[in-house]
């Protein structure tokens, strides 16, 4: 039987390479150099059957992986890579180890063993309490969209603002693509109810306007990693909606659109 190393059991160990990971897919996305620009390269975001999530680098040796940017929630089988030292400030993942693939790296799509979705949601109300490193990451989060603002007047830097609640609301800035395909969604869903938004892998930014007033607080895309889906098929949601029929007002006035 095979023996995979769990992705808490990584330490740092140049001369080590012969890791083999059993993980699922979680997140892909492209990025560039802007120190060689240089690019097209690809990160995955990792998490093994314990949850523990970790990014994978691929560089130069991309042409090889060619396609598995559409692999994106399936699991795999990885073999020999490299690990180095996460550095400090903002990271995709909250781990002090990353991946990086080599030319002889191997990445095998396998059988799924969980139907798990890695998405630890954190609460509306707990955000504006986060400290200044939980911020450096990603996060996920839910609530139902009101009070949407388009501003897609420059064409460079097209924005869609609206705002969620849980009985407590903040505001959320889907940027570039995400903004009119926020948009798009949205309005497919025009006339069933109130929605609710899984946002996925979004940024946190607080901001002191000055030393008297409240810092200002909001959600923002944080280019492709970040992502979101509209009453999606979730154990969480349908819990979120269920006491959202039970306790708030307004939801219980206008509804809640069923989970698709």
């Amino acid at each position: 039987m095979t023996h995979y190393n769990k992705l808490s059991e990584v330490s740092y160990n140049p001369k080590m390479t012969s890791w083999r990971f059993r993980v699922k897919i979680h997140r892909i996305y492209p990025f560039y150099s802007y120190v060689t620009s240089s690019g097209q390269f690809y990160k995955y975001v990792l998490a093994d059957e314990e949850g523990t999530k970790m990014e994978m680098t691929i560089y130069g040796n991309s042409d090889r992986f060619r396609g598995q940017e559409k692999q994106e929630g399936k699991w795999v089988e990885i073999f020999r890579v490299e690990v180095n030292r996460s550095y400090p400030g903002f990271q995709a993942t909250n781990y002090r180890f990353n991946l990086s693939a080599m030319r002889n790296t191997q990445v095998h799509i396998i059988d799924p063993l969980a139907n798990r979705l890695f998405m630890d949601f954190k609460n509306i109300h707990a955000i504006p309490h986060m400290d200044h490193r939980d911020r450096n990451y990603l996060i996920y989060t839910m609530g139902v969209v009101f009070n949407t603002e388009v501003h897609f007047d420059d064409l460079a830097s097209p924005r869609m603002v609206f705002y969620i609640t849980d009985n407590m609301q903040i505001k959320c800035v889907a940027t570039g693509t995400h903004a009119y395909a926020f948009r798009d969604g949205l309005e497919n869903m025009k006339g069933r109810g109130q929605v609710i938004v899984v946002l996925k892998m979004w940024r946190v930014w607080k901001f002191l306007s000055n030393y008297f007033g409240h810092p200002d607080l909001w959600l923002e895309t944080e280019g492709g990693l970040s992502d979101f889906r509209f009453n999606p098929r979730l154990l969480e949601v349908e819990e979120f909606r269920q006491s959202l029929l039970c306790s708030d007002p307004y939801v219980q006035r206008y509804g809640v659109v069923g989970l698709l």
